[in-house]
């Protein structure tokens, strides 16, 4: 994935794939992800239809380099600001590349509750969940937050690849976080980073 490394990959991305409601939480983190031994790190802003992570180090693009990803399911694209060139770079959500929040993954075949567990200083179960997404099948530890239904957690049993959240906030978000930045032109794109996970 992109971490859309881009980090942003499943919350958004089950709900997107199945149509489901994206449940009414807000928060912002540090959220870690791991893809085969790189790791990469971003202060994430949530707001039930969008996600903003701005990345520790910036993800190179065909047209530069962007610190800042949002993703607006409300409009199916994501955003890579382009700082220099005072541009975004706008491509369409692919479900696999959106940060799973929500519990459901794309593809998922079986859900196995494992029992009670710890993740980001918060009490979670933790789940054994099997999918197969675009023909890839793969099983993963996922840790959901017992009050709020949020992965705090998810770790691949298949491949080098996890994320979690380092802290985790629930409050509300500020909208502008989630907006087109004045002065910047769209460039629509096919393709985000070449990060993937």
């Amino acid at each position: 994935m992109a971490v859309s490394v881009g980090l942003a990959g499943g919350m958004f991305g089950a709900a997107l794939a199945e149509g489901q409601a994206v449940p009414a939480v807000e928060f912002s983190g540090t959220l870690v992800k791991q893809v085969e031994g790189h790791r990469h790190q971003a202060q994430v802003f949530a707001k039930p239809d969008r996600l903003r992570l701005e990345y520790k180090y910036a993800l190179k693009t065909d047209y530069g380099y962007a610190a800042i990803e949002i993703v607006r399911l409300d409009k199916a694209e994501i955003w890579y600001l382009l700082a220099q060139r005072k541009e975004l770079l706008v491509v369409p959500v692919d479900a696999g590349d959106v940060v799973p929040l929500m519990p459901a993954l794309p593809g998922e075949q079986e859900r196995v509750l494992v029992g009670e567990a710890t993740a980001a200083g918060r009490p979670a179960q933790l789940f054994e969940v099997r999918t197969d997404h675009h023909g890839r099948v793969e099983r993963f530890f996922e840790w959901v937050d017992v009050e709020m239904g949020v992965v705090l957690k998810l770790v691949s049993r298949d491949r080098n690849w996890s994320m979690e959240y380092e802290r985790i906030r629930f409050s509300a978000q500020p909208d502008y976080y989630f907006d087109e930045p004045p002065g910047y032109k769209k460039r629509p794109s096919a393709v985000g980073p070449k990060v993937r996970g």
